[in-house]
């Protein structure tokens, strides 16, 4: 059988937005022409950036990068352009071709199965809610039908049958895959093996076979390691103590010290650089702004049916210590009512004045990405003081080179872990939740859900995660789909 062609190839590859923090370091290895590989790593590790490194939207500091002689490359980008909100759905997957063809509205929809959704193809991009962008972003690239498809996180914003569908499309695609997730059943599906990007040294390896056997193999290897370097760690101990004991004597033991010491050198360069685990972030509170009125009325929403507004009324009052979740299917309506919520857009729907507002978006849009992380965190202060924010950046894993860093260039998992520093530095009287497990580690998921049940402000999220939600006390649920029932 004819071994496929190599399609990408990195060779000695450094990258970093300094030049003195690379977060690649000399990475050398090739992915083969239609196999399906996870990039595995800590946040901040990389893994968004190598994509931008395959597509050359971002340039090594050394090394370079090899691509098959006209491969092509699709990205399911995280967050819809601006230029596309005008746009009608069938002008924005027009744009994908050089020459529109004959049976596009087909090609549309038979990608929007793929993802579990329809809409009228004249509906401009803008109308359409943050879960339903998500899906056409990923649409895009599909039907794209690329050499090389390039996905991250892909089933943010997807329900199981929507999870379901992509799975089955790409155990049946025939080209390259590239999937940064930690779905694990969703990887154990398709994916064959693992590139493992390590945050702390900069380097990638690769491994093949199933997702979860991989990480095991990761887990074990850590475990030989250390056992390794606990027994190096004895041996060195011992010499050391007897070099100390015989460098102090005469003739041949002073040479037989001499010796010890080249073994404790040897014993030392021996030490294995063990991989650290992700660590997880420990558990946090946000401090409430003390309020004693009403700081939520709502007497109207706005719910979506079947592409069409409809105008509902309720009755909720929300004060200090009120959990309310939002829930609803994609595009009712959800993040609509979030947004006109926090921008003061429904007049049936207002903040009291004088309130702290905590708002959380999916899209990270409420950060400025040009300034520092620092600076980002310093803004949430009266008076700045340096001691407090770095010491809750690091709370947060942000050290001193992400503080120093452009809130633009951090990865999607670390301004997620900036907006929630940035919230315990605010002390908001109400924080609005808009699928605030996306991009997030799963690893600090429970440490979060304990800081948001603990919470003694007032408290609206909306999520699709019901193991997240199910950690969290709620007063009361506000169902858009049953209003209009």
């Amino acid at each position: 059988m004819e071994q496929s062609q190599v399609v990408i190839r990195f060779e000695e590859v450094s990258f970093g937005y300094s030049s003195d923090n690379l977060i690649l370091k000399e990475a050398s290895f090739s992915v083969r022409e239609n196999v399906k590989y996870t990039l595995m790593g800590q946040n901040g590790a990389g893994k968004s950036s190598m994509f931008k490194l395959i597509t050359g939207e971002l340039k090594p500091v050394r090394g370079r990068i090899h691509l098959k002689s006209g491969a092509t490359i699709a990205t399911a980008k995280q967050v819809m352009a601006r230029e596309h909100l005008t746009q009608t759905v069938r002008e924005y997957f027009a744009g994908v071709f050089k020459k529109v063809p004959y049976n596009l509205d087909k090609r549309i929809a038979d990608v929007l199965e793929v993802v579990n959704f329809s809409t009228p193809l004249d509906r401009p991009v803008g109308d359409l809610s943050g879960g339903q962008q998500a899906r056409l972003l990923l649409a895009y690239a599909l039907i794209q039908e690329p050499d090389i498809l390039l996905l991250d996180e892909p089933t943010n914003n997807l329900d199981r049958d929507g999870i379901d569908h992509l799975m089955m499309f790409l155990i049946m695609y025939p080209k390259t895959v590239l999937v940064i997730s930690h779905d694990a059943d969703f990887l154990n599906s398709f994916t064959e093996g693992v590139l493992h990007l390590d945050v702390y040294t900069g380097l990638v390896e690769k491994y093949d076979g199933n997702y979860s056997d991989v990480v095991e193999e990761i887990a074990a290897r850590v475990e030989r390691d250390r056992a390794k370097n606990a027994q190096l760690l004895k041996t060195i101990q011992d010499r050391k103590d007897k070099v100390n004991f015989f460098a102090h004597k005469g003739g041949k033991m002073r040479k037989l010290a001499s010796k010890l010491r080249d073994e404790v050198a040897e014993a030392e360069e021996n030490m294995v650089g063990v991989r650290r685990d992700d660590r997880t972030i420990n558990d946090f509170q946000i401090p409430a702004q003390p309020f004693t009125q009403p700081i939520v009325e709502i007497s109207g929403v706005k719910v979506i049916i079947d592409h069409e507004p409809h105008q509902a009324k309720v009755d909720l009052t929300l004060r200090r210590q009120h959990h309310l979740l939002v829930t609803g299917p994609n595009g009712i309506g959800k993040s609509t009512l979030l947004r006109a919520l926090a921008e003061g857009n429904n007049p049936e729907a207002a903040i009291a004045d004088g309130v702290k507002v905590g708002y959380y978006k999916q899209d990270f849009s409420g950060l400025d990405f040009t300034e520092t992380a620092y600076a980002s965190l310093a803004a949430m202060m009266d008076e700045p003081d340096n001691e407090v924010i770095r010491r809750t950046g690091a709370q947060f894993l942000l050290n001193g080179d992400a503080l120093a860093t452009p809130v633009g260039a951090l990865s999607e998992g670390q301004k997620g872990l900036l907006c929630f520093a940035r919230f315990v530095l605010q002390k908001p009287g109400l924080l609005i939740f808009d699928e605030p497990t996306n991009h997030i580690n799963f690893r600090h998921l429970p440490v979060i859900a304990r800081a948001l049940n603990d919470y003694e402000g007032c408290l609206i999220v909306v999520s699709h995660a019901a193991d997240f939600v199910k950690q969290i006390r709620f007063d009361s649920t506000l169902d858009l789909d049953k209003l209009i029932k």
